[in-house]
């Protein structure tokens, strides 16, 4: 059995809000010869949440057996100095040698971004351990701060963190992105397309039984339409606030009746629940607090159709999406909404859904629409068409094979 260290500073268990890309390909590597170790911040993001008790530096905890290798870092709120001073505490902890001495020795060590520090630290104990390091890239920062007008372009904040980005690519093995396009992007550090390899987020499709619905269920009740997920600046809720007032006026001579559930936590929540009061919609849209991973299967059965957007960056998003929540919804077997311009789409690629163009809120409006007063032998269609899909290019178990084919290439298959 070979081991990888995975450096995720918010790498999560399924009792955990959020994603769980490392937890489930943690799982599905046993089975392909590999034991991830996943190292991560002990104070929960969002939530502030704290880990370790006062007198811990470090914990190994086995969850659903995976190796969970919590490292102290202070709590912070918010997207500001705090947050920064946790992502250093976690760089400066996870390169001590103390923090990591008991652990099995790596045989490669994986650095995944949100930001950058984490792959610096991975860099660092790769080069400790003499092992390959393997850059995996979750987001392109800085230049999704700057499309998200939160750095400017030419400041030295953006400037410098080039460079770290361009440190990292160099002497990295391999280059993970979970965006499609990414390779157009760096191919500006004259990255090699060899060295890169796509890796998407997926769905662990065993975790969600394939669900069927009667349609006299339907009778007595709204149509829920369901979003889950974070509720932050880049999500572009408040279209589709705006578009469920769409929906409403266009429902108001029909029988039909849409309720929209958003499930989840973040910055926009509050000023999102005001626009919905302002619009006279609160009725129509209920807002709820996040759930545990474990749960969202369960949470996907009461729903009839789902809802993504995101704003509209083409910057940002010309590389593609990759999000978590749509390979959930598609697992779900339901038929999904999704509001975006990328140049990836699995949705339609699947044939599992509608696709509209992004911060159109008359268009999400009508979609909302159509797909409330469709037939449930339609819906059905739609959402069986997703779950085939997933099952076949985005189940964890089959992007596990294709994680394992990678690092095996670096270490030797045997």
């Amino acid at each position: 059995m070979k081991n990888v260290w995975i450096l995720n500073h918010y790498a999560k268990a399924p009792t955990s809000t959020g994603g769980s890309r490392h937890f489930q390909f943690a799982r599905y590597l046993k089975d392909q010869g590999w034991r991830a170790v996943l190292i991560a911040s002990s104070a929960e993001h969002i939530s502030g949440k704290q880990k370790l008790e006062k007198n811990e530096s470090f914990r190994h905890e086995l969850i659903s057996g995976v190796d969970f290798h919590w490292l102290r870092t202070p709590a912070y709120q918010g997207n500001g100095f705090q947050r920064m001073v946790n992502m250093l505490a976690y760089t400066i902890q996870a390169v001590r040698p103390s923090a990591t001495k008991d652990l099995p020795p790596p045989d490669v060590i994986i650095g995944s971004s949100v930001h950058p520090f984490a792959a610096l630290a991975a860099w660092w104990l790769a080069r400790r351990h003499r092992v390959p390091f393997v850059f995996e890239v979750r987001d392109l920062w800085p230049q999704t701060l700057i499309d998200m007008g939160r750095l400017k372009d030419n400041g030295v904040a953006a400037k410098l963190m080039r460079s770290l980005e361009g440190f990292l690519y160099k002497r990295a093995s391999k280059i993970i992105t979970l965006l499609p396009f990414a390779s157009s992007y760096l191919a500006r550090f004259a990255v090699p397309d060899d060295k890169v390899v796509w890796m998407s987020n997926g769905v662990a499709l065993d975790e969600y039984p394939e669900l069927k619905r009667c349609p006299e269920d339907a009778k007595d009740r709204p149509f829920e339409l369901m979003y889950y997920g974070s509720h932050g600046a880049a999500n572009g809720l408040d279209t589709l606030i705006n578009a469920m007032a769409v929906a409403k006026e266009l429902l108001s001579n029909r029988d039909e009746r849409v309720q929209l559930r958003l499930i989840g936590d973040g910055l926009e929540k509050d000023a999102l629940i005001t626009q919905a009061r302002q619009m006279g919609i609160e009725s129509r849209v209920s807002f709820e607090p996040p759930v545990p991973k474990s749960k969202i299967p369960e949470i996907s059965a009461a729903a009839d159709a789902f809802v993504i957007t995101v704003r509209n960056l083409p910057e940002l998003y010309k590389y593609g999406i990759s999000m978590n929540k749509i390979f959930d919804y598609m697992a779900s077997g339901r038929p999904v909404i999704i509001a975006s311009n990328a140049p990836n789409n699995p949705i339609a690629d699947a044939n599992a859904g509608i696709t509209v163009a992004a911060e159109d809120a008359e268009a999400l409006g009508r979609a909302i629409v159509e797909v409330t007063t469709m037939t449930p032998e339609r819906r059905a269609e739609l959402g069986a068409n997703g779950r085939a899909h997933v099952a076949k290019e985005y189940d964890y178990r089959v992007l596990a094979k294709r994680l394992a084919c990678s690092l095996n290439e670096l270490v030797g298959s045997t």
